[in-house]
């Protein structure tokens, strides 16, 4: 029996929709993952805490490092071996973070490996034009002129549709910018003969650097070292970085620095936030933008507690990876 939803319906930005999903007396859920470079604070920290709610919701949760998919997506060059060392990589970084050991990490090449898998993958094509399978190409950051170069990109949301049905979940986690796909596969389950699922969906993170989020150009980045906080960085890199972060006065609209503290700090640690340099306590994320877009908070208070406040939340990832240095250090060498 599913328990306590309302936490995990507090902490995303979406479900579709909340009435299938407190209808489940039981579910298996899943994200997926491009294993493609370092983990960064939107998809370690968020999603970590996110999966771990769900888990203590009851839910059979997977995340799938989606190697196939990345390898498609010409992350890495394309080069599957080194996709699946980052793959291990990822897995690690989830682990550093506390992920709940109830959690089952899955391999795309496990799931290709069963010619079933495609032969449902043929049907999941069947029920689709091709103009609608171009329209889901957002989801791994491309556009539909990219299809026109490599045919091989709309296979991308063919087999992300077939991962859903294929592993017969209940539910499916993303980000916003995975809303699309989710969307086809549910208009298609009656006409392949698969039942339905909730989509459940993350907020994005914008680009230190700041911008339109829901451009994939603009959200934070594992390719992109200036765009985010790696769950392993230095104390003095966090720091170096949200100092030179985009965090204009008064601003909110495309703030990175407040994006996190909405959708991380305020969701999972921290039940008050109490900025020093001020002298004032903030219950809600609400009441502190408010304060920010009446320059009671200016720029540099936020980022100075948010520094000292990720040194700290990301302590444990860091001495993590120090006693397995071989595993950054394979990653780095993909910069």
């Amino acid at each position: 029996m599913l328990r306590d939803l309302e936490k995990l319906e507090s902490i995303v930005q979406e479900i579709v929709t909340k009435e299938e999903l407190n209808s489940l007396e039981s579910a298996r859920g899943y994200v997926g993952f491009e294993p493609s470079g370092m983990l960064h604070i939107g998809t370690g920290l968020y999603w970590t805490n996110v999966i771990n709610s769900a888990v203590n919701s009851g839910i059979e949760m997977s995340i799938l490092l989606a190697d196939w998919h990345a390898s498609i997506n010409d992350k890495l060059g394309g080069d599957i071996d080194l996709i699946r060392k980052a793959a291990e990589y990822m897995k690690h970084g989830f682990e550093s973070l506390g992920i709940s050991d109830k959690v089952k990490f899955i391999y795309a090449t496990d799931l290709v490996k069963d010619p079933d898998y495609w032969a449902l993958l043929l049907k999941v094509a069947k029920a689709l034009t091709l103009p609608r399978v171009k329209r889901a190409l957002p989801i791994m950051g491309r556009n539909e002129a990219d299809a026109e170069k490599d045919v091989s990109k709309l296979i991308y949301p063919l087999m992300q549709a077939t991962d859903i049905f294929y592993m017969d979940l209940d539910i499916a986690m993303g980000g916003m910018d995975q809303r699309h796909v989710h969307m086809l596969a549910r208009d298609i389950h009656k006409k392949i003969k698969k039942k339905n699922f909730v989509a459940i969906h993350g907020p994005l993170i914008s680009s230190l650097k700041g911008g339109n989020r829901m451009d994939p150009a603009n959200k934070m980045s594992k390719s992109k070292s200036d765009s985010a906080i790696f769950i392993h960085d230095s104390p003095e890199l966090i720091r170096e970085k949200i100092k030179s972060a985009y965090c204009p006065e008064k601003v909110v609209e495309g703030n990175p620095i407040l994006q996190i503290y909405r959708n991380i700090i305020f969701n999972f640690y921290a039940n008050t936030v109490e900025l020093q340099e001020i002298n004032k306590q903030y219950i809600t994320y609400k009441d502190l933008e408010m304060d920010y877009t009446n320059g009671i908070i200016h720029p540099s208070v936020l980022k100075n507690d948010l520094s000292e406040r990720l040194d700290k939340i990301l302590e444990p990832s860091r001495r993590y990876f120090n006693q397995r240095s071989d595993l950054l250090k394979v990653m780095e060498e993909f910069k």
